[in-house]
């Protein structure tokens, strides 16, 4: 599937896209595609008519998702997103007409998503806990993605299905999965089952790491940089801090958002290496650092530099929630049931051991710097 960089105002690549995915590109003249020239009136017109239905419904089951989880507090609303949309269509709810939207769903909110999570990140914050958390946000991703890698070259999982799970398990969860999906070109169910184990594993250690820290006789602060430095989602991360109690919750976050700094150095290094093998291969090249990159980067500055008001980031928060919930019902949707228990028992084995790397670098770090 064609790489989108591009965000919504790039009407005419959009187009392009969707008519050539969904067999219309009658609708373009080839020379003018080619060139990059702007789509005439009516194109866009039908265009917009193909992507309305699918766009809506993914907006609405964002919303509900998002409702739903205000109903049940601790439960994220990409897992409830996600979960519906792979409802929808494993029970036959969703008609063809559908298709076009829902696949521009998946992929737009996603990046525009990463994008505002930028403003979750202060530099500041990260510094005031000291030089040891970055350090131990670098430790713990990149060991955690060479480690999956490695154990999944053991357990012969496709090298694009590893680097979802590396990543995922070992940065920020369905952002980081979302990050890296567009660079690796990866398809939607190899995304799709990133996202679920994310979820799924990430979930369990809700629970499993204050018990675990409890049973280890940890001190809350050093559960709290356990916690931030081995979950995967920052909503999950939450959930875990506010079970350790006192002030984990803020240092477990903080640590967490440390991980997430490291996005961007990680989707720039894998653009690099799919630059290279693109050249070999005689494929067109992604950029080195994403467009969508470029802005969560632009973010963090903001956020490092500038005032910004508490509202403002209530704001964003929401906002993030919003835009991911919609990728990830759309992503859900693009997923057949049969399909996915097919990749089973080595990827779900492969999730498990991501897990069980990723929390003893994260414990080793957390005894070190506390």
């Amino acid at each position: 599937m064609p790489e989108m960089h591009a965000c919504i105002e790039d009407w005419p690549l959009l187009a392009e896209f969707v008519l050539r995915e969904h067999g219309n590109m009658e609708a373009l003249d080839d020379k003018t595609a080619a060139a990059n020239r702007p789509v005439k009136t009516d194109n866009r017109r039908r265009t917009l008519t193909l992507l309305a239905p699918g766009l809506g419904l993914a907006v609405g089951g964002a919303v509900v998702a998002i409702g739903i989880t205000l109903l049940m507090r601790g439960v994220s609303p990409l897992l409830v997103a996600i979960a519906m949309g792979l409802a929808a269509r494993n029970l036959g709810l969703l008609p063809e007409r559908l298709t076009a939207g829902l696949t521009v769903a998946s992929r737009v909110p996603l990046r525009l998503g990463i994008v505002v999570l930028g403003l979750q990140l202060s530099l500041q914050d990260l510094a005031g806990l000291g030089w040891g958390i970055p350090i131990l946000a670098a430790v713990v991703v990149a060991g955690g993605i060479f480690g999956t890698l490695g154990l999944g070259r053991i357990l012969k999982v496709p090298t694009r299905q590893s680097l979802l799970v590396a990543c995922g398990f070992s940065i920020c969860g369905a952002a980081a999965v979302a990050g890296v999906q567009g660079v690796l070109d990866a398809d939607e169910e190899e995304t799709v089952t990133a996202v679920a184990l994310v979820v799924l594993f990430g979930t369990l250690m809700i629970p499993s790491i204050p018990l675990l820290a409890g049973l280890l006789g940890l001190p809350s602060d050093a559960a709290a940089v356990w916690a931030g430095a081995s979950i995967h989602e920052v909503a999950q991360v939450v959930a875990a801090g506010g079970i350790i109690g006192g002030t984990a919750l803020a240092t477990a976050v903080t640590v967490k958002l440390a991980r997430v700094l490291m996005l961007a150095p990680t989707v720039a290094v894998l653009s690099w290496r799919q630059r290279r093998s693109g050249t070999a291969a005689g494929k067109k090249r992604p950029p080195i650092v994403p467009l969508f990159m470029i802005g969560f980067m632009v973010m963090v500055l903001l956020r490092s530099t500038l005032p910004v008001p508490t509202d403002v980031l209530a704001a964003a928060s929401t906002i993030q929630s919003f835009l991911l919930a919609t990728a990830m019902f759309a992503l859900g949707t693009s997923v057949r049931l049969k399909t996915l228990l097919k990749r089973g028992g080595r990827t779900l084995a492969l999730a498990g051991g991501s897990t069980v790397i990723v929390c003893a670098l994260g414990l080793a770090g957390a005894l070190i710097v506390t």
